[in-house]
């Protein structure tokens, strides 16, 4: 059975900054929970100390890499929340991840959370998502 999504937009100024305010999945065959994602190379050390940008794009593509591995895509996200350390920074940043989940053809509904740190110290931003297809 084919997925089928559904944007649910009862206000649409969340349309301007690339999410959905939910989404109506039906048909699902298979879902994926994603834990936090965060600028880290393979073996687990942080990357990119200071360097939001840096670390927003890194976290990405290991979203990806978690995704690619399930046999999904962006494309396949229906949640995303962000956390970070520097909420103000992330924004100046923000369009990296929009673009990207843009270029997917996808607005997940998200939440964007400013905390006092990440498990790690040093990280700056972390990417927690659920995908289905």
């Amino acid at each position: 059975m084919a997925v089928e999504r559904t944007a649910v937009n009862p206000v649409t100024w969340s349309l301007d900054v690339g999410f959905n305010q939910g989404e109506v999945v039906s048909g699902q065959s298979r879902t994926l929970y994603i834990s936090g994602q965060t600028a880290t190379s393979d073996d687990g050390k942080p990357q990119h100390e200071g360097d939001m940008a840096a670390q927003l794009a890194l976290s990405i593509d290991n979203l990806e890499a978690v995704l690619s591995e399930a046999g999904m895509s962006l494309a396949d996200l229906v949640r995303l929340n962000v956390c970070t350390t520097d909420v103000d920074l992330l924004l100046q940043h923000y369009g990296g991840l929009a673009g990207r989940l843009g270029a997917a053809g996808v607005a997940p509904a998200s939440t964007l959370l400013g905390v006092t740190r990440l498990a790690v110290p040093g990280l700056l931003v972390e990417l927690e998502g659920t995908a289905v297809a």
